[in-house]
C-alpha cells in the first residue's frame, strides 16, 4: 500500500471512531469466508460499520486520543473493527448472537466514550445494555404511569358508587 493509501484509511479510520458512539475489536482468525460474510450481513443489518483494518493504521488514527495506549495492547494479530454510531451496544449484541453458533470469533477489546473494556466485558455489559428502542419504551413507560394513576383515581368515585349500589340490590334481594 502506498503512503498516499495509507493516509487516507487512516483519516478514514479517524472519521469512524470519531463519530462512533462504540467500537468492538474483533479477531476473526480460523473463520472461513461464509461464517465472516454472514457476520458482515448481521453487522449490516443492525446499522454496524465492520472493517478488517491493519493494526498500525488504528494505531495511527487514534494516537491522539488518551485511551490509545491502552487500545494498542489488544491490537495483535487480525483484527477487525464493528463502529456503532447509534445504539452504543448493536456491535456486542450482533457478536454476542453470533458467538452461540461459532466460537473462534473473539473479542479482543471494546470502546465506548473512552473507556476500553475487555473481551469478556464486551459480551457481559455492553451487549447486555439496553438498546435504543428498549430505551425508549422504557422512558415512555415511566411518562404514562403517573397519568395512569390520574386516571384511576378520578374513576375511584364512579366504581366506589357502582359497588355500593350493586352492594345495596345484593342486601334487597337477600333480605326478600
Amino acid at each position: 500500500m502506498e503512503r498516499s493509501q495509507k493516509e487516507a484509511v487512516v483519516g478514514s479510520v479517524r472519521q469512524k471512531f470519531e463519530r462512533m458512539s462504540s467500537a468492538v475489536f474483533l479477531d476473526f482468525k480460523g473463520m472461513n469466508v461464509e461464517a465472516v460474510t454472514k457476520l458482515r450481513d448481521e453487522f449490516r443489518k443492525s446499522g454496524v460499520e465492520y472493517r478488517v483494518v491493519k493494526n498500525s493504521l488504528v494505531r495511527h488514527a487514534v494516537k491522539e486520543h488518551p485511551w490509545a495506549n491502552t487500545l494498542a495492547k489488544s491490537l495483535t494479530g487480525m483484527t477487525g473493527v464493528a463502529w456503532s454510531y447509534e445504539d452504543p451496544s448493536a456491535a456486542a449484541k450482533v457478536v454476542k448472537a453470533f458467538r452461540k453458533d461459532n466460537q473462534k470469533l473473539q473479542i479482543k477489546a471494546g470502546l465506548i466514550e473512552g473507556q476500553i473494556l475487555s473481551g469478556d466485558a464486551v459480551e457481559t455489559q455492553l451487549a447486555t445494555m439496553p438498546g435504543k428502542d428498549e430505551l425508549r419504551a422504557t422512558l415512555l413507560a415511566t411518562f404514562q404511569a403517573p397519568l395512569q394513576q390520574f386516571v384511576q383515581q378520578l374513576n375511584a368515585p364512579l366504581q366506589n358508587f357502582a359497588y355500593l349500589l350493586k352492594a345495596k340490590e345484593d342486601a334487597a334481594g337477600t333480605a326478600a
